[in-house]
């Protein structure tokens, strides 16, 4: 079930610590929560995996913490994950069969969202991403 057309947008908004992995999945929990009535369970499985690659990386190669702010609209869902370190802009890359399962994120969120980017702070940035509502 999606929000009617026009409805004001609904927001979920946490911070993390820096030394805080326990917390991808907290946030996973609670943005499943928090779209349990708003997106299809699809969507909901696309949201949980790409947050938590971008929460991921903010806590591992930042080591500055992360504030995490899902937005929700009618038409498209849009996350933000929020770091406070300038200067360390994010790009997908393929990694080598001896990176194990290290360095797939970026490509993950560049495969499976309808649009991603870096949004460049007077501290940090935002990494964020958007899926359309109604989803294949």
């Amino acid at each position: 079930m999606t929000k009617r057309q026009g409805s004001p947008p609904t927001r979920l908004h946490r911070r993390l610590g820096h030394a805080d992995l326990s917390g991808v999945g907290e946030i996973r929990a609670a943005l499943r929560d928090f779209l349990r009535t708003r997106r299809r369970p699809e969507e909901t499985e696309v949201a949980e995996l790409l947050l938590s690659e971008l929460v991921t990386n903010a806590l591992i190669h930042t080591r500055s913490g992360a504030v995490v702010t899902v937005t929700s609209l009618p038409a498209r869902l849009r996350v933000e994950v929020r770091d406070f370190v300038t200067g360390q802009e994010p790009a997908p890359y393929v990694p080598n069969a001896d990176d194990g399962t290290h360095g797939r994120g970026l490509l993950l969120v560049q495969s499976l969202a309808d649009s991603w980017g870096v949004t460049a702070q007077v501290l940090g940035k935002v990494v964020w991403f958007e899926l359309n509502a109604g989803r294949p």
